[in-house]
């Protein structure tokens, strides 16, 4: 077990490579950020050489890759970060420094077992993308097709393994400090982005997670999933076919090459809300650097190391409370916050409808850029507060995405309307999942199995869902040692310390 000084040493490097770059000037300057934080921005650039223009992209890839998974997110956000700070982090996207090919090439021999020259005719050295947790090569294979390598950077494994144990180890100290920290859940967050991440290093994985989605998005002919080579796929090497496009995050050269924007936004949005409530498996990654544009006005995805799934009932609540919001039906939307046990039963469910009302109407008609990100996120933040509502990590992934689709959809057409484009899809699959025809069928069906099997069915529900409502049970944690210092500066700093990097977790695990 790592010990407690050893977490503390990583958190402050992380908080003073920030500083040193400038990446924590905005929080410092922000009036909204709270006196004590502000405080310690300026104890952590304190003596540091502080660049004229903030480098938030060298910040993160100085980090380590789990810091690089909070940036690449933060790039698809500029009505949050700023154009200059979006524009930076760009570059974490695919623009990393590369592995050199030797060690790439030494990776890839170890992986197959077998020498190269019988899989692949050409190989280039020079990667065409290098990322957090994998470079690609263009390749071609001995029969003639053009495909791309993906290879796994060495040592990747391990720089996340620390990174996630320290963020764990924070997590429990800023748990301990405070019931609004213990509301939201930091630990179960951290674990939960453990998992992800724990997928996402096995290729074989990603590889079937890409096939299951083309088998899904054969409905949406506009949204492309490259074919897998599985011949050439290993639990560290991934050979998928080559895709000739336009990068999504390249406007000019889109408007160039005489694209349809918009349409490329709404066929971004419908593939999503498909993946999420229709079939309930979607690409979690999908930030600019991951979506190409193909002629035909298509879009096609890569890199399917993130996927997030979600059952039929959590669908279901989904797709209602989006078409609740779209509708402005809040009192609906209320209540199945109340059924899946997301708000506890003691609190009103008018006063949560007029809550979400306060939220959900200054909003409605208006286009993304109209609208007050930050002011909208303070107001939820509000919300969850003030009805006692416990972080939902099963959902975080699901949250994660809706934000990198909102930021990629409003980058191609800044006057989108999101409830707009949402509206159709959602309105169409209520009334095939939900009309007085499919409920007839799925009652039938689901009354025939509750009586063939009530007994099993009663002893699921009281190990699974012990209180009222969707939220799956909760994982068993770890024991982590909490840091018990006497009173005084020593427990103050140590709190404070604790406090900042578990935010810091947290955010690191919904990204």
């Amino acid at each position: 077990m790592t010990a407690s000084t050893t977490h503390i040493w990583r958190l402050l490097k992380w908080g003073r490579i920030l500083a040193r770059h400038g990446a924590l000037r905005g929080i410092e300057r922000d009036p909204n950020t709270p006196a004590a934080v502000r405080r310690l921005t300026r104890i952590a650039r304190f003596g540091a050489r502080v660049p004229t223009v903030p480098r938030y992209a060298d910040a993160f890839q100085a980090i380590g890759p789990a810091a690089i998974k909070l940036g690449q997110t933060l790039a698809t956000r500029p009505d949050l970060v700023g154009e200059d700070a979006a524009h930076d982090l760009l570059r974490l996207q695919d623009q990393l420094s590369p592995v050199p090919y030797e060690t790439i090439e030494a990776a890839m021999l170890a992986s197959f077992g077998k020498p190269l020259e019988t899989l692949f005719s050409r190989i280039e050295p020079v990667p065409v993308g290098a990322a957090s947790i994998a470079q690609v090569h263009r390749a071609v294979t001995t029969d003639g097709r053009q495909v791309a390598v993906k290879v796994l950077r060495p040592g990747v494994e391990d720089d996340f393994a620390r990174a996630i144990d320290t963020y764990s180890w924070a997590a429990a100290q800023l748990e301990a400090l405070s019931p609004e920290a213990m509301r939201l859940r930091p630990r179960l967050t951290i674990e939960t982005f453990k998992r992800w991440t724990l997928r996402e290093l096995n290729f074989r994985r990603e590889a079937a997670s890409a096939s299951e989605l083309a088998e899904g998005m054969t409905a949406e002919p506009d949204f492309v999933i490259p074919a897998i080579d599985w011949a050439r796929s290993t639990n560290k090497v991934m050979t998928i076919e080559w895709i000739d496009g336009i990068k999504l995050s390249d406007r000019p050269a889109l408007v160039a090459a005489g694209y349809d924007l918009p349409g490329l936004a709404n066929t971004l949005v419908r593939a999503f809300l498909r993946q999420a409530i229709a079939d309930g498996f979607f690409h979690a990654d999908m930030h600019q650097g991951n979506l190409f544009a193909l002629p035909g006005n298509r879009i096609a995805a890569i890199d399917f190391g993130i996927m997030g799934r979600i059952d039929r009932r959590a669908r279901v609540w989904l797709a209602e409370i989006l078409y609740g919001l779209i509708t402005g039906n809040y009192k609906r939307v209320a209540e199945i916050h109340f059924e899946a046990g997301y708000v506890p039963a003691h609190h009103d469910v008018a006063e949560f409808a007029t809550a979400l009302r306060a939220v959900g109407e200054p909003m409605r008609g208006l286009p993304v850029k109209d609208m007050s990100i930050g002011m909208m996120l303070d107001s939820l933040f509000s919300i969850t507060r003030d009805f006692d509502m416990a972080t939902q990590p099963h959902l975080l992934l699901l949250q994660k995405t809706m934000v990198m689709v909102e930021g990629v959809a409003t980058s191609l057409n800044p006057d989108i309307n999101l409830w707009e484009a949402a509206e159709p899809f959602v309105r169409d699959w209520i009334r095939g999942e939900l009309g007085p025809e499919a409920m007839i069928a799925d009652r039938l069906i689901a009354d025939f199995q509750t009586l063939t099997r009530l007994p099993e069915l009663v002893r699921r529900i009281e190990a699974h869902y012990p209180a009222p409502g969707g939220a799956p049970p909760t994982m068993p944690l770890r024991e982590i040692e909490v840091i018990r210092i006497g009173g005084g500066w020593r427990y103050a700093a140590v709190a404070v310390i604790a406090a900042l990097v578990g935010i810091a977790g947290t955010w690191f695990s919904v990204t």
